[in-house]
């Protein structure tokens, strides 16, 4: 049994940076607090809730990191952010990636389709590689099927 993975590459990079921002930016901001001349007295309480924030928003950044597809010989499973989905190949038309479009995406039966965030137009050749053999498994399928 054939099986092939993908996850978005490049986007790890930026969501990585975001997060690691974050973290150092309010980690900062929470030091300087108590030094400001504003008249406000910030606590401890205050600057640990300040790094909180950070590492709140660093964790929402990581998210993006998340979407991956993987395919077999007999359908396609899409995590995006919230969750897994799985599709036998049978009630996938195509695996298409439009025109100006972020990512690729299923198309369904009745003019629907989900979006596969794991191949990202932002990768570049390896989006490419993996439209390739998310084809292949597809049209594999599809003549053993019709044969």
């Amino acid at each position: 049994m054939t099986t092939y993975q993908a996850r978005p590459r490049r986007i790890r990079f930026v969501a990585i940076a975001g997060a690691v921002f974050f973290v150092v930016v309010f980690t900062v901001i929470a030091l300087l607090l108590k030094k400001s001349s504003t008249g406000v007295f910030f606590k401890t309480s205050d600057q640990l809730a300040m790094i909180g924030i950070g590492v709140v928003l660093a964790a929402a950044t990581l998210v993006i990191m998340r979407p991956s597809v993987r395919a077999d010989d007999e359908g396609i499973e899409v995590r995006n952010l919230l969750g897994w989905q799985r599709y036998e190949w049978e009630l996938v038309r195509s695996i298409s990636f439009p025109d100006k479009a972020w990512w690729a995406r299923v198309e369904l039966p009745d003019y629907e389709y989900v979006p596969v965030m794991a191949i990202q137009a932002f990768d570049g050749v390896r989006a490419v590689e993996a439209m390739r053999e998310l084809r292949r498994l597809h049209r594999a399928y599809q003549q053993r099927a019709a044969g």
